[in-house]
Formats: C-alpha cells, sequence, structure tokens
C-alpha cells in the first residue's frame, strides 16, 4: 500500500481520542498471535473512522483504506469499499501476514507493533480472521434494562457496553451497527435522550441516561 499524505482533520481528532482515552474494548482471543480485535478498531477509526463503505475519492477505499493495487495483491476482488465487512477484515489479516504493519500510515502513528504473525507469509482462512469483528452479528439487545455497568462513559470511550446502548438506541431509529466506540453519533444519541428525559445534557453516558434508554421517553 502507497505511503500517502495524512488527511488531518477527521483522522487528527480520531486519534488524539484514541491515544488519550485508549480503547477499553474487551477482545475476543485471536488466532495466534494475530492483533487483538481492539488493535484492530484503533487501526480502522485512524483510517477511516470504521466505515467499511467509505471511498475518499482520493484511490484509497474501505475501513483499512486499501489501495488498488494492494487490494488485489492479497487477492481482494473488486473495490473494497464493496466488500462485506468480513471480507475487509479477512484481506486486512492476509495483508499483516504478508507484511506487517508496513502498509498502514496510521499503525506508525499509533504505535503498533509487529508480532510473531506479521510478515509470516502464512495466508489465514475466513475462520481466523472472523475474530477480528467488522462483519460480527451484534448479539440482540435485552429489552428489558440491563445492570448499568459501572462506568460513565464519554467521548473517545470503547467498551462492550456502549455497544449494548447503541443498539438498544436503534428501537429510536438511530442506525447504529454496533462499534462499541463513543464518537458523534452517539453522543448526539446521548443528548438527545438527556434533553427528552429531563436529564442534565453532559453528554456523558451515566447511569440515568442509561436507564432511560429502556425505561425513559423516547427522544424527540
Amino acid at each position: 500500500m502507497t505511503r500517502r499524505r495524512w488527511r488531518p482533520s477527521a483522522r487528527a481528532l480520531v486519534l488524539a481520542a484514541l491515544l488519550a482515552l485508549g480503547c477499553q474494548l474487551v477482545a475476543v482471543a485471536s488466532a495466534s498471535a494475530d492483533p487483538s480485535a481492539a488493535t484492530w478498531l484503533k487501526l480502522r477509526m485512524c483510517e477511516s473512522s470504521n466505515r467499511y463503505s467509505v471511498n475518499t475519492g482520493t484511490g484509497y477505499y474501505g475501513a483499512y483504506q486499501f489501495d488498488l493495487p494492494t487490494w488485489r495483491s492479497v487477492g481482494g476482488q473488486g473495490h473494497p469499499d464493496l466488500a462485506t465487512p468480513a471480507e475487509q477484515d479477512y484481506r486486512a489479516l492476509y495483508l499483516y501476514r504478508m507484511r506487517g504493519w508496513q502498509p498502514w500510515e496510521c499503525a506508525g502513528m499509533l504505535g503498533l507493533r509487529n508480532d510473531s504473525d506479521a510478515r509470516s507469509k502464512r495466508v489465514p482462512t475466513y475462520a481466523e480472521s472472523a475474530y477480528i469483528g467488522g462483519g460480527h452479528v451484534p448479539a440482540p439487545v435485552p429489552a428489558t434494562k440491563p445492570a448499568w455497568p459501572g462506568v460513565v462513559y464519554a467521548y473517545g470511550d470503547c467498551a462492550a457496553a456502549l455497544e449494548t446502548f447503541q443498539l438498544r438506541m436503534n428501537a429510536y431509529g438511530y442506525g447504529f451497527t454496533g462499534t462499541g466506540c463513543y464518537y458523534d453519533k452517539t453522543r448526539q444519541a446521548v443528548l438527545d435522550l438527556q434533553r427528552a428525559n429531563g436529564i442534565n445534557d453532559s453528554g456523558r453516558l451515566g447511569p440515568k441516561t442509561w436507564a432511560a434508554a429502556w425505561e425513559g421517553r423516547p427522544p424527540r
């Protein structure tokens, strides 16, 4: 993947949040020494704000910002942004095993380090890449309020409980894919819910806002 100029507007914002607050996602066990699901999420957030369908118009596509020669070098067909999330995850792991983190500018910015599978030249299976999570099927959200997770979430946080909240808010038409990371869309949903229920609109997801997602008034 050819090195490219950093697009600072969106990427700098995402990178700052990731580095300052970290990503608290609980990683699913990966195959051998492959990078964790949380590490892949950090990379996608920096490269594309975790948007699998993004086409920048500059020759880079999808969640991992493949250019076409690199995509095809690991067996990809068509355009990366038109491939399923699971396919993009698979090709990203394939590339990592061929070349390590070297193709991704964001990997250097995030300080990601190669492990024993980097450049191993071992072609992965789809089963091995399934842990990455971009193409996972979210678990059903309980109809009754789950227990408060005991953490007040703010912009930049990533956690499994945030995915539960996001998917619950789909009942009100928000259209979350369940990334589990708190960025602009999640903040807007939190603010909408707080304002509809007379909760201080701090933009932080605390116990009152959590309860309102299941038991309060729907956002207007």
